[in-house]
């Protein structure tokens, strides 16, 4: 089986037009049904991947996928799985299921995850057990199912999506930045493990992103205008996007960081000490 890694390196050896960063390669980006993870999902197919979306509701997969093809990105080149991510067994059919329909795997990126707010008072242990479940052990489950699919091809990135709250915290989010800390430890240390096999692990630490649920979340908390005031506090005068996110992850998912591994970017306006 030739890896599409070995393909693109082929295709510009032939002398023929630069194919897209990701051509040739197959990617699952988890929870891109929405938000960021769509962002990620666009940007990867519009670079010649083979993505499978993710997500809990086959309308808002085919959504997407119809959005993608409208593009003018070939519709089999893209697909949807349905997965609960907290169940273990679905994890792992979850990366089956891009082996079984693009003949493997090249690319990961661990994104879905939960933000139910709660502080230290708040947050029931049925939260917690709920956040370390979707935002840290599945990505564990999956991350390890496909070291063993990547291995076989020769190597493989593997992207972890967390938060720069795993540094400053959020007053209401205490389960939420812990299991994103936790995501941070786990990539440097699976980064460590697999190197020898070509497989890289690296993690982007995201900002306040401007997406449908956190404008849901914030019309709920702040009321009519919250945008308006929270642009008016961003330095670069406006908010982050999925797009912004997902071209740093485009970064770690391609040859563009081919000697990059254990390394954490934050995609946020202001400096993030610890």
């Amino acid at each position: 089986m030739v890896s599409g890694r070995q393909q693109q390196k082929g295709d510009h050896m032939d002398g023929a037009s630069a194919p897209g960063r990701l051509e040739g390669r197959v990617a699952v980006v988890t929870g891109s049904t929405s938000g960021i993870g769509e962002g990620i999902a666009h940007a990867f197919a519009h670079e010649g991947a083979s993505v499978v979306i993710h997500g809990r509701n086959r309308d808002s997969g085919r959504r997407v996928i119809e959005d993608i093809v409208r593009r003018e990105v070939p519709r089999e080149r893209l697909s949807f799985f349905g997965a609960d991510l907290a169940d273990e067994a679905q994890c792992r059919a979850l990366v089956r299921h891009a082996v079984e329909r693009f003949g493997g795997l090249d690319v990961l990126v661990n994104n879905a995850a939960d933000y139910t707010r709660g502080d230290i008072e708040t947050t029931t242990v049925e939260l917690w057990d709920l956040h370390m479940a979707l935002n840290l052990r599945a990505p564990f489950i999956l991350t390890q199912e496909a070291v063993r699919v990547m291995r076989e091809r020769g190597g493989g990135s593997i992207v972890n999506i967390g938060s720069v709250n795993a540094y400053v915290g959020g007053s209401n989010l205490t389960s939420y930045s812990v299991s994103k800390g936790g995501l941070m430890t786990f990539t440097k240390n699976v980064a460590q493990q697999v190197n020898r096999d070509g497989i890289r692990v690296n993690q982007v630490n995201v900002g306040w992103t401007l997406t449908q649920g956190e404008d849901r979340v914030r019309q709920e908390e702040d009321g009519p205008g919250w945008l308006e005031r929270a642009v008016a506090s961003r330095p670069f005068g406006r908010m982050l996007l999925p797009r912004d996110v997902a071209l740093a992850v485009l970064y770690f998912a391609s040859d563009d960081s081919a000697l990059v591994t254990g390394s954490v970017l934050e995609v946020e306006q202001y400096p993030i000490g610890c």
